[in-house]
């Protein structure tokens, strides 16, 4: 047995050195074959084996392969090449591009296609753009790039830029897009770590939306994420470290200029008034509750795999402080998806997304305590004590620094987000896939405000614990079959599907006095007094059941159409009208192939397309049609001397409500010059909202307080994008390319169906003011005020005019209906926060190893409602700007109403709207590839060390922070102290091992 055992390791022996003896280090370059450019990335692999390797940034590579065999060489847009080896240690290739191939993959929706066939509107940023924006998040990070997509960033840490695809086209319901991630149905992206993601698609018209039917009136943006491919496993690491700090900082009036305006003010309210003393200490209360805020990102991936097994696992880890003290945000990403081939027809694979974040956060409006926190009150007493607005007279203010320490809250949550799929293919060109996804979350929060008393308006005499809980679970499974095949001059691909979606929510809050807080391990609400213990419960469940089918049909590779239908229900409407068809259709024409075409030398490409779909928006209010009743302890009644509990009903809605219907078309163009280094986009839409949910404010006889809600509104985004982009390979060792993107779009109220009617909102909090109406004829949410004509210089401007009671200095409005009567019917339309015009500018620059990258994005023609300098209680702070331009006697200014900003000054008007037009350098990027010998002596395949600045400088007119003011429809563009933007600064490296 022993000597069996010895035979047979000395044959295994033998069979290794001889297999070592044949195999032999195989080291080159790999090139593009017209420019001699290196081919970063490309794949080299031994023949008949799972062996393989990827070129490095100057597009070398080494590689151990037998000295008999073959070495395969592939890039994305070339042709494949063999080479023998032939014994020799160095082989360089050179490759030339594929045509067929070169052409750009979309994804769209179940599916994919070439650039070339598509017949709808998609745009489409790959991630080597995406890694290059050093964002947080992947929604951020396509601002600037893509034609019709206006996003509004916070500075606030973790949060979720607010994105618009083609304008407002709701004014109750949501106006997010949907998200889909690797085939399932997402919230928004704030999960996802930039780096793992493969490519993310924009779908913004009809035809290309409309296979996702119900949801897709406001969009679709599919993320396809990173899958591991056969060859040498690959390790790569992207990470940055860097400074935030807030730029644009509003100024703010000091202690003698403060105390200047409200003496003025004093005296014109009475002249014997007492004033404030001057020479009192200064407080900036920006600079007190501001930092420079540190972030950094980490992100490690590892890919690989065999011909029978790929896959690719991640984690990345970001921590990100904000720009005011105590404020922080954690995330904690992994995931990991594998494909496994069972077989030449059979594949599966799975993908996993986890997600954790904790926060440490903030009181919601310390922006707003700041800004109205008069300068004259210190952050500290002598005596060590907060300071308190109660040892001067000037109101009830709170003392931000106060505030923030006294505020005790964290937030935390997980999210698994999941898909697993099986495929078969069978007989000529069919395919069969089934899908089940899942997206599980849970949210929590505590906040604890302690037994205190910090200052006279700071205090509490009982602690207070507050608890909160929430958690959502979604699952959806879908079924396609597809069928792909090609006929001579004919190309078809049919899909049939089916999709089951359940959707669930529940949430707890709950409250009670008296919990002593030693740890955060004490933080129950059992341990409080019961007789305080208040709880909140809830949840919602919705499902959803969909057919669908698609076809994509090429004729003689020039006649192109795509058409789809889907037929939807959502538990979201009554029974009744739960189900609807949202059908499309696509045509396209390749001009470029036509026989006529082929003598001239003008254009690479032209493409002509045209669309129609019809889409369904099911973002609606939750319950929208159950008829609503108030407890209200005042419809009660006593009877015998009893109280009898009573209720009423406050809103109203129909006996049926349906679908808010989208109908679109678009037509485009595509064309391509110069070799295709010049190509260029443009398309022309009309987007209708027909059916949209509206309230209508009931007659005042029936006693409702609230309004009667239907499809009573119909509403038009109709606009043109352009995109064009040129790029060239000047040499091996210079390259560049440049980028323009512009898009405007015109929102109106087309119908509602009571004449006259329209519906208020942008309360603000001094006296319940409506800023913004939604009315036929003019754009949703738009801003409704007086028309400033002028300041009262004197008591002869006052007498005689329509504003008898008013005083000099103050706002003179225009008398528009001309009854000598200042009142309701003199309001006009006085601005409109939504963008007319969005544009961006991407450059990149390559010099031998170094590249720079610089990006320009702005707004134009479009508005914003200054709340902040609109809510006014009493003696708040002043913008040094008012300082600078008040009127102060006769004379000295027209535009700029007296220190006296009270009572009619305050009404909505023009005054407070101001341009949100905006330009900004959104990212500058220079980076650099170590030399070849560096990275070989650290053993890596390539490294890139760069600097970015994001954010770091805005040009703009706005009298506040920052220009980006998003917010729901009826109530967009009113800023009541936003979290500002910041520039971010970082230092960051990509390493592949």
């Amino acid at each position: 047995m022993k000597r069996k055992i010895l035979l047979l390791v000395m044959c295994l022996l033998t069979v290794h050195l001889s297999f070592a003896q044949n195999t032999i280090s195989v080291q080159g370059k790999v090139t593009d074959a017209s420019t001699g450019q290196p081919l970063i990335g490309a794949g080299v692999a031994v023949q008949g084996t799972s062996t393989g390797t990827q070129t490095d940034a100057e597009g070398n590579y080494t590689i151990n392969a037998p000295a008999n065999g073959t070495l395969t060489f592939s890039y994305l847009g070339y042709q494949n090449a063999q080479v023998p080896v032939n014994n020799q240690n160095t082989i360089n290739a050179q490759l030339q591009t594929d045509t067929e191939t070169l052409q750009e993959v979309v994804v769209t929706g179940y599916g994919v296609q070439e650039k070339r066939d598509v017949t709808g509107s998609i745009a489409s940023v790959k991630s080597e753009e995406l890694v290059r924006q050093a964002s947080q998040n992947p929604v951020s990070s396509l601002q600037g790039k893509v034609a019709g997509v206006t996003i509004t960033n916070s500075g606030a840490p973790g949060a979720s830029p607010q994105i618009r695809i083609r304008g407002a086209g709701s004014a109750l319901g949501s106006t997010d897009p949907l998200y889909v991630v690797d085939g399932t149905f997402v919230d928004d992206l704030s999960f996802l770590n930039p780096a793992d993601i493969e490519s993310m698609e924009i779908l913004k018209d009809a035809s290309s939306a409309a296979i996702y039917g119900v949801r897709a009136a406001n969009g679709v943006v599919l993320v396809t994420t990173k899958r591991g491919k056969a060859g040498e496993a690959t390790v790569n690491y992207n990470g940055f470290v860097g400074v935030q700090r807030v730029t644009n900082q509003l100024e703010m009036t000091n202690a003698q200029e403060y105390t200047t305006l409200v003496n003025e003010k004093l005296r014109i309210e009475n002249p014997d008034a007492s004033l404030l003393p001057t020479g009192l200490p200064s407080t900036d209360w920006y600079d007190q509750i501001l930092r420079t805020a540190m972030i950094h990102n980490h992100q490690v991936s590892a890919s690989g795999g065999s011909e029978k097994v790929t896959y690719m696992a991640s984690a990345g880890y970001l921590n990100q402080e904000g720009i005011v003290e105590g404020d922080e945000y954690r995330r904690l990403t992994a995931r990991l998806q594998t494909d496994f081939q069972i077989s030449e027809n059979i594949k599966v694979g799975y993908n996993g997304i986890f997600y954790d974040y904790q926060s440490e956060n903030i009181p919601g409006d310390i922006f707003y305590q700041a800004f109205v926190a008069p300068p004259i009150i210190p952050v500290f007493e002598p005596n060590g004590r907060y300071g308190d607005p109660a040892n001067y007279p000037v109101g009830n203010f709170a003392n931000p620094q106060a505030s923030l320490d006294w505020f005790n809250q964290e937030s935390n949550g997980q999210r698994l987000t999941g898909n697993a799929f099986g495929e078969v293919t069978f007989l000529d060109g069919f395919t069969f896939r089934t899908s089940l996804g899942l997206n599980y979350g849970i949210d929590e929060f505590w906040n604890y405000r302690s037994q205190d008393s910090l200052t006279s308006v700071q205090f509490a005499s009982r602690s207070l614990l507050t608890q909160h809980r929430s958690k959502t679970n979604m699952w959806l499974w879908e079924n396609t079959l597809t069928y792909d095949k090609s006929f001579g001059d004919h190309e078809i691909t049919a899909l049939l599907g089916t999709s089951a979606q359940e959707d669930q929510s529940e949430f707890f809050t709950g409250s009670v006095n008296d919990v002593e807080f030693n740890t955060e391990a004490n933080l129950y609400l059992d341990l409080g007094d019961p007789e305080t213990f208040n709880i909140n419960a809830g949840g919602e469940r919705g499902t959803f059941v969909s057919y669908f089918g698609r076809v994509n049909y090429s004729f003689l590779d020039r006649y192109l159409l795509t058409a789809t239908l889907r037929y939807d229900a959502s538990s979201n409407y009554p029974r009744d009208d739960r189900w609807e068809y949202f059908p499309s259709i696509g045509l396209g024409w390749r001009v470029t192939e036509e026989g006529f075409m082929q003598s001239q030398n003008i254009f690479d490409n032209l493409k002509l397309r045209a669309s129609w779909g019809r889409l369904g928006n099911n973002n609606i209010p939750a319950n929208i049609f159950r008829l609503p009743v108030n407890r209200a302890a005042r419809y009660g009644s006593i009877y015998n001397g009893v109280l009898l509990p009573g209720a009423n009903i406050t809103d109203v809605v129909p006996s049926t409500l349906f679908w808010e219907i989208v109908e679109e078309v678009d037509l485009g163009v595509e064309m391509g010059f110069l070799n295709n280094r010049l190509t260029v986009e443009a398309d022309w839409y009309n987007k209708q909202t027909k059916d949209a949910i509206f309230g209508l404010t009931p007659l005042g006889f029936l006693g409702l307080g609230g309004q009667i809600r239907g499809n009573f509104a119909d509403f038009r985004n109709r606009g043109i994008e352009f995109i064009a982009n040129w790029s060239d390979d000047i040499s091996s060792d210079i390259s560049y390319n440049v980028g323009v993107n512009f898009s405007r779009n015109q929102n109106e109220v087309t119908n509602i169906a009571t004449e006259n009617a329209a519906l208020f909102n942008g309360n603000l909090p001094v006296g319940g003011y409506q800023v913004s109406i939604t009315r036929v004829g003019d754009p949703i949410g738009s801003f409704f005020g007086y028309e400033v004509a002028g300041i009262f210089q004197n008591e002869q401007e006052i007498e005689g005019s329509a504003q008898p009671s008013a005083v000099p200095g103050d706002f003179r409005y225009r008398d528009l209906d001309g009854n000598n009567v200042i009142d309701q019917r003199d309001k006009t339309i006085i601005g409109n926060p939504n963008p007319g015009l969005i544009y961006g500018i991407n450059t990149g620059f390559r010099y031998k190893s170094f590249d720079l990258q610089l990006d320009i994005q702005g707004v134009a023609d479009v508005d914003i409602y200054n709340g902040n300098r609109n809510v006014r209680f009493g003696n708040e702070n002043y913008d040094k700007d008012f300082y600078d331009n008040r009127w102060s006697g006769p004379g000295t200014s027209n535009s700029y109403p007296s220190a006296k900003l009270t009572g009619k000054n305050l009404d909505p008007s023009d005054y407070y709207v101001e341009s949100g037009s905006y330009i900004r350098i959104r990212n500058l990027q220079l980076g650099y590839n170590l030399p070849e010998g560096v990275v070989n002596t650290l053993k890596m395949r390539n490294l890139r060390v760069y600097v970015n600045a994001q954010n770091p400088v805005t040009w703009f007119d706005y009298n506040g922070f920052s220009p980006e003011v998003g917010g729901a429809p009826i109530s967009q563009g009113i800023d009541r102290n936003v979290y500002p933007l910041s520039a971010t600064y970082n230092f960051g490296v990509n390493a592949t091992f």
